[in-house]
């Protein structure tokens, strides 16, 4: 039963609000966030504040991914006595990477409240666990300490589970751990420093966690791995600094603090070949080869605090080429002074991507593949898309220097990439077409894709809609999609952007209870659940998405953490088994091998649960759309419903390239073998980059046979054993490794007398 104890003074004394910020005091007030944007909207919510920062937890309003209630879930800066928008989905202690998580109580208490400090506790039970999570603010702070106690109260052992904080910006960009790179997922032995940051021009947040062996999507999560046997109980300590603009050397030099650290100085000016200071400068620091951290050039002026050690510095700004790097040798109280006087600014690329044979614009994404990238997100992109209107076409400002650029236009499924170099200087401006050679023309045969798994700009999504739409039309996807968590505020926009390209538009939303996420789609416009994902069981949610009018309820990327059957086989789905999902998923962030095999297993015992495909997109900048997408047969005209229809018949397939049209025997349909005779299946195959293999696969995923390939086309004709039964699909690779898995062609066999019988006495072999 879930339960809340307050331990409050009178309201009146709480209630100081926004109003005192302007003072270094600290405020404790319940009821509805006064952070802007907050989620933190439910009367016996808590907000604390200072005059730094503002946080928000929801006591009984209801956090992002089904996370039990009693999470922070909102954190913003305050700056000149207002407090800012909020920053983040949630940040929160996860008690093991992500898993459903077992709850069903709370307890929240004020443990302390004065002007000077607010102590905030509050339990909750993980299982047979209690996590209980103190959060501690001082007057004047920039930074909320966290202290968590996982307490294993239980007769079993926890084995090898991964705990720590976590802090999810909902917009912004991530600065990961310096020292591991791009890695979505690693240990943390080459972690440099102990934090993460979440930022963008005006504001960054910090994640100090020294406790933490390795990181989860890309730093947004810091665990531990461990055990706990019963009766065990390990203490977590953390901080969650607010910075009120986009500049790290308050972030290091909490390090140099709180670790004790020798340090030094550094400081200097910057100035382009005019002797200006440009706009939105910076220095960046690396160590060890890594970007370390970077502070701002106020008007051209810098200083920052660096622990003793050897660093590299250079200077940038947006547009600006990077300066050549210099080398720092920080020593105990040392002071260096930096000047970087000959920045170089930026150039102009007009770009129009036309196509080969007809001259007609093309949607695509370009991307730098040599030269300089920006190394801090706010000051530019490494990726850009063309406009919408005039469709094709890209104006890229750009720092001097050369360049390669990839062009994708459908890359990989109807044209191959191109690339384009060129070289620009400061000021320069200059005109390229690209042409691209369209290879496949899967829509001849009444062939379409989507990529059935896309975010835009809700919670830890940061693509806004337009970009989402240009990242999928360039791709050379047939129709939209995009599947917020648990929200449909994009449809609208998506809507109207897709009509006025005449592109059909797929309304979906990413229902997500931590035991199991799922993509209804279509689903009526602008719809609203009704259930709470956090609490609510299966058989309610899929009722709820029914309600909205869905055509299929796919079961989102099934053995993750946040997987319907991984959670089902542990027991962690409330309410159990169902039989309401339609799809499986191939998603493009996990690996689909377990349910590859699940969906043999499925067809085996005759159930006609059929593939859905998409990429988990969350960053289109950083993340290729459609890089895996399904592909759906609708003979006549093209909407949502007809190709969410197509893909329930099984009229369909998941792809990473290859692109398939059976001429015989569609995907999903019945073909129908007197007694042991053989069937024969022709299927038409193309890859622009080159077949390679395909494999008929049958019972129980067993290879039945093999072909290689090669060449861009190939007509695939296999035969299909006599004691095949129950059902064969193909699997496609070509040259580049990447595949095509269709659904089953399902095989019924018949004695002859029931053959002749329904042939009216015909004794032709079927």
């Amino acid at each position: 039963m879930t339960h809340s104890r307050w331990h409050l003074a009178p309201l009146a004394a709480l209630t100081l609000g926004a109003a005192s910020l302007a003072q270094a005091d600290v405020s404790v007030t319940r009821g509805a966030t006064d952070i802007p944007d907050g989620e933190a909207t439910h009367a016996q919510d808590i907000t604390v504040a200072n005059d730094k920062l503002a946080f928000a937890l929801a006591v009984e309003s209801r956090p992002p991914w089904g996370v039990p209630r009693g999470t922070l879930v909102d954190l913003a800066a305050v700056k000149g006595g207002e407090i800012d928008l909020d920053r983040v989905a949630f940040a929160d202690f996860i008690p093991n990477n992500w898993s459903a998580w077992p709850n069903d109580s709370k307890d929240v208490e004020v443990v302390e409240k004065s002007p000077e400090r607010a102590v905030i506790r509050v339990s909750r039970n993980f299982g047979e666990a209690m996590v209980t999570t103190t959060y501690t603010l001082d007057a004047d702070s920039d930074r909320v300490h966290l202290e968590t106690v996982l307490d294993n109260q239980g007769d079993e052992s926890l084995e090898g589970i991964r705990s720590g904080f976590t802090l999810w910006p909902d917009t912004g960009y991530l600065f990961g751990v310096p020292g591991l790179g791009d890695a979505k997922e690693t240990e943390a032995s080459d972690a440099l420093t102990d934090r993460m940051v979440a930022y963008d021009q005006d504001w960054a947040f910090a994640l100090h966690a020294p406790y933490f062996d390795r990181i989860n999507y890309e730093g947004q999560d810091m665990y531990l791995e461990h055990s706990l046997k019963a009766g065990e109980s390990r203490r977590f300590e953390g901080w969650l600094q607010v910075v009120p603009e986009g500049d790290l050397a308050p972030v290091v030099a909490n390090e140099i603090e709180r670790k004790n650290l020798d340090s030094g100085e550094i400081h200097g000016q910057l100035r382009d070949g005019d002797g200006e200071a440009p706009a939105n400068g910076l220095v960046m620091i690396e160590k060890e080869g890594a970007p370390y951290a970077w502070t701002l050039a106020d008007d051209g002026e810098f200083s920052m605090s660096l622990p003793v050690g050897e660093y590299q510095a250079y200077a940038t700004a947006e547009g600006f080429a990077n300066s050549e790097p210099v080398e720092l040798e920080v020593t105990d109280g040392s002071e260096r002074e930096l000047t970087f006087d000959d920045m170089r600014g930026p150039g102009t690329l007009s770009l129009d991507i036309r196509g080969a044979d007809n001259d007609t614009p093309r949607d695509a994404r370009l991307t730098i593949l040599e030269g300089q990238q920006p190394p801090v997100e706010f000051l530019g992109k490494q990726t850009f898309f063309t406009e919408l209107d005039p469709a094709g076409h890209a104006e890229l400002k750009l720092a001097p220097g050369d360049y390669r650029l990839g062009v994708n236009a459908g890359a990989g499924f109807t044209s191959r990439e191109q690339t384009l170099e060129v070289s620009l200087d400061t000021g320069e401006e200059i005109d390229k077409t690209v042409e691209i050679e369209r290879l496949a023309e899967p829509n001849d045969e009444h062939w379409y894709g989507a990529d059935l798994h896309h975010h835009a700009n809700v919670l830890e999504g940061t693509t806004p809609p337009d970009m989402v739409v240009r990242a999928q039309l360039a791709t050379d996807l047939d129709l939209t999609f995009i599947s917020d968590h648990d929200s449909t505020t994009n449809h609208d926009t998506f809507g109207k952007l897709s009509a006025e390209r005449g592109v059909p538009f797929i309304p979906s939303i990413e229902i997500s209870p931590s035991w199991g996420h799922m993509n209804p789609f279509p689903i009526e416009m602008n719809g609203e659940l009704e259930v709470d994902p956090g609490t609510d069981d299966v058989q309610d949610i899929i009722a709820d998405a029914r309600r909205l009018g869905a055509e299929v309820i796919p079961m989102n990327h099934p053995y993750n953490a946040y997987g319907y059957l991984q959670n089902l086989g542990d027991g962690k789905v409330p309410g159990g088994f169902t039989t309401g999902f339609d799809l499986l998923e191939l998603n493009a962030e996990v690996d689909n091998e377990p349910t590859l095999k699940a969906a043999h297993r499925l067809w085996d015992q005759g159930t006609r649960m059929y593939f859905t495909a998409g990429t988990d997109t969350h960053d289109a900048w950083n993340d290729l759309t459609g890089r895996i997408r399904m592909m759906g047969h609708v003979p006549g005209e093209l909407t949502p419903r007809a190709f969410a229809r197509a893909l329930k018949d099984g009229h369909g397939y998941a792809t990473q390239g290859p692109l398939l049209s059976p001429e015989n025997h569609m995907f999903g349909d019945n073909l129908r073998l007197v007694e042991d005779a053989k069937g024969e299946w022709t299927v038409n195959a193309t890859a622009v980059n080159g077949l390679k293999e395909a494999r008929l696969i049958g019972q129980g995923g067993e290879v039945l046979a093999t072909q290689s390939l090669d060449g861009t086309d190939a007509t695939l004709t296999f035969e299909i054993p006599g004691d095949a039964k129950g059902w064969v699909a193909l699997e496609v690779d070509d040259a580049d490794g990447d595949t095509a898995w269709t659904n089953p062609l399902w095989l019924e066999r018949s004695s002859k007398t029931d053959y002749l019988g329904d042939k009216g006495g015909d004794d032709e072999d079927a």
